[in-house]
């Protein structure tokens, strides 16, 4: 959509400078690239046509269920801190088939409070909603910017590298996997954390 509107933009550049903000930091930084506004309602047409997108191709991440089940099986809390709205969470939930492991109130989204990642309030709102301390919590992030504010809301973090390269996660703080189910030894093992 950004290159329907003149500003030539691959799928690579797109994540480099946009992957992990909330949609109005991507208007905010698009429109500075671009030199003007975007049109009104530009918003709403990208998130329709993402919507649809998903709809067509959204699928689970593979081990996704499975990491979910042992998390639970060892008695975990789990929640989602999501850049995104809730009701994209929702709607993605519903669509990879994950929606009953979330009930709407472990659902969370940077929307809920004053700054999104790479700020912690997310993940600190998170923690005191289900009623954890900090030091108690575990995240699992695919983005630098999700790694950098579960860093600096001082928890532990693992960065799933899936779509983002290993390097960018492990260079703001996070311990790697390539595959979900790699982290069940390590975040069954552990008592005591969210």
């Amino acid at each position: 959509m950004l290159t329907e509107e003149g500003l030539a933009t691959t799928l690579g550049e797109a994540k480099a400078a946009f992957q992990g903000l909330v949609l109005r930091d991507v208007l905010t930084v698009a429109q500075q690239r671009l030199g003007r506004s975007l049109p009104a309602g530009w918003l709403e047409e990208f998130e329709r046509r993402r919507a649809l997108a998903f709809d067509a191709r959204l699928k689970p991440i593979p081990g996704a269920a499975e990491l979910i089940e042992a998390l639970r099986r060892d008695g975990r809390k789990i929640c989602v801190a999501s850049q995104g709205r809730l009701e994209k969470t929702r709607h993605s939930l519903s669509l990879t088939g994950l929606d009953a492991y979330f009930g709407e109130d472990v659902r969370f989204s940077a929307y809920q409070v004053p700054r999104g990642k790479p700020h912690p309030d997310l993940f600190l709102f998170a923690a005191a909603r289900m009623g954890f301390g900090v030091e108690d919590c575990t995240v699992i992030e695919d983005t630098p910017s999700g790694v950098a504010g579960a860093r600096s809301a001082g928890m532990r973090v693992f960065g799933y590298a899936g779509e983002t390269q290993a390097a960018e996660l492990e260079r703001v703080g996070a311990r790697t996997v390539s595959k979900l189910t790699d982290l069940i030894p390590a975040l069954t093992c552990a008592a005591g954390e969210a």
